[in-house]
């Protein structure tokens, strides 16, 4: 095929429907009602755009999970634009998550999650139950030791031993699973879990693109409670893969630093260059609206994607639209030369979850990677590492 479909009939091959109101746990919604009515709202969630923040998805999970109805108020991250006035009014400090609950606002996830349990009873046993809270302070010497290895740059030497030091830590999390009969952190999901799922998903997604070491895949435990988790819809609908995290948490952290060990360069270039199957990111079968979520996501938003694009617009607009011809047809379309720069640009900035699910992501950067080789080897201008302003919400207000 020499000419890629028009944008009338690429809207026309996707069916793709989510109701963010009453359906699956999803990123794009402002408001959650599980089926009762507003007048039942009692809480708003203050979490941020691209649901890059780990605190927010603590809480984010939690009232899913308990289908609590929220509303959803979205708000800028200091690492990718200016924090807004209306939300430093509410929280002067612009700290996220942020939850106002009966008209009351509470900060800190954890402050918060102990609020919503005395008003709407524990997830599973509570914060405070003495079966959470060793699990609590090894969540945190988890993290603690995951940062030291992470986030300080070191000689070989000296990241061999911040390495044993994580994977000790991490030995008392797999005998702390081993405790129980199933695969989650007590004998029944519950908060516990939901206390360790947010950075444990970023350290699997770290680990492996900046120290070439597989969480998942190296610790049988582990690799059984990512697979319930992914069991739960509640989960699937706030989960990321490994290339938006590998980039979001270098300005959230104040660094991410690779290490020399021969697998590191490997499993980068998988990450930011495909091939995008099979990553340790991801285990439950892939949905068959796949690519007809990545399609409608892309069409929605397709002036916009345009307009950003570093890429001049008569080049892009096409080479995008080959892409997707592509995406939906398997048919090999060759986009106008140079245009190889402004697809993969395309393809650095999808936001998992912000932009589509984790397999939707998938197939749409394999379209995008496969046409813009067609026409050069070039990548797109580079990702920052001090901020991500190159992801400015402003551009995409609408969900």
């Amino acid at each position: 095929m020499s000419t890629p479909l028009s944008w009338t009939e690429l809207a026309a091959r996707t069916d793709f429907h989510l109701d963010p109101v009453n359906g699956p746990t999803n990123a794009q919604a402002g408001l959650r009602l599980f089926g009762q009515s507003e007048a039942d709202v009692r809480v708003t969630l203050y979490r941020d755009n691209h649901a890059w923040c780990p605190y927010c998805q603590k809480v984010w999970l939690w009232l899913e999970e308990k289908q609590i109805p929220y509303r959803i108020e979205k708000v800028t991250m200091f690492c990718y634009g200016e924090k807004e006035r209306w939300y430093k009014r509410i929280v002067p400090s612009g700290m996220l998550p942020a939850l106002e609950l009966d008209g009351r606002v509470i900060t800190e996830s954890d402050d918060i999650l102990i609020a919503l349990e005395q008003a709407f009873g524990p997830l599973g046993l509570g914060m405070k139950d003495p079966a959470v809270m060793p699990l609590r302070q090894l969540e945190r010497l988890l993290f603690r030791a995951w940062c030291t290895w992470l986030c300080y740059p070191s000689r070989p030497r000296q990241d061999q031993r911040n390495r044993a030091q994580f994977v000790s830590v991490v030995e008392k999390v797999e005998a702390a699973l081993n405790r129980t009969p199933g695969p989650y952190f007590l004998e029944e999901f519950g908060t516990a879990d939901v206390i360790f799922t947010p950075y444990v998903e970023r350290m699997n997604a770290s680990l492996y693109y900046y120290k070439g070491y597989s969480l998942r895949e190296e610790n049988p435990h582990f690799s059984d409670w990512f697979d319930a988790m992914e069991s739960r819809p509640t989960y699937r609908g706030t989960q990321s893969d490994f290339h938006t995290h590998a980039h979001d948490l270098p300005p959230q952290m104040g660094g991410c630093y690779k290490n020399e060990d021969p697998q590191t360069p490997i499993n980068r270039n998988r990450v930011d260059n495909g091939p995008w199957e099979e990553l340790p990111d991801v285990t439950y079968p892939e949905p068959e609206t796949s690519r007809t979520e990545a399609l409608h996501r892309v069409v929605k938003h397709h002036e916009n994607i345009i307009k950003v694009n570093p890429t001049q617009d008569d080049l892009f607009d096409p080479a995008l639209r080959c892409a997707l011809t592509h995406l939906m047809t398997g048919e090999v379309c060759t986009p106008p030369p140079g245009s190889d720069i402004g697809l993969r640009y395309l393809r650095d900035r999808i936001s998992v979850p912000r932009d589509m699910s984790i397999y939707a992501a998938k197939r749409l950067k394999e379209s995008l990677e496969l046409t813009a080789a067609l026409v050069g080897n070039r990548q797109g201008t580079p990702i920052p590492v001090r901020h991500r302003r190159d992801q400015d919400p402003a551009n995409f207000a609408k969900t």
